[in-house]
């Protein structure tokens, strides 16, 4: 599912700025990189969780994400609200609707700027 995400972002010209399959992944790439956003999944490999790093991203680096998951019951997404989401999307979804979410969630974050 990595893959296909990366590869529908890219093809709608957005730069990605890495892959990670883990938490400690993730926040590494976001020091080195400094992205927008990040796409998460709540699952991940290693000790932390979508939720855990999302709250990480916001807190080192500002990074807010959107959460593209199987996992968004209530109780998840009351943990998560902390790490201010800019979306969620239930799997299954297309990349399309992903590519929409994205689109969306850079333009809130432009609108911040101002």
């Amino acid at each position: 599912m990595a893959n296909e995400i990366e590869v529908a972002l890219s093809d709608a010209g957005f730069v990605i700025a890495g892959v990670a399959a883990s938490g400690e992944e993730a926040i590494a790439i976001a020091a080195r990189q400094k992205p927008d956003l990040a796409v998460m999944d709540v699952r991940l490999a290693g000790d932390r969780d979508g939720v855990d790093t999302a709250l990480e991203l916001l807190r080192s680096h500002g990074v807010r994400c959107i959460f593209a998951t199987a996992h968004a019951d209530s109780e998840t997404r009351t943990r998560a609200q902390a790490a201010a989401p800019l979306g969620w999307l239930q799997k299954p979804y297309t990349m399309a609707s992903l590519v929409l979410q994205v689109r969306d969630a850079l333009g809130k974050l432009r609108g911040q700027d101002r």
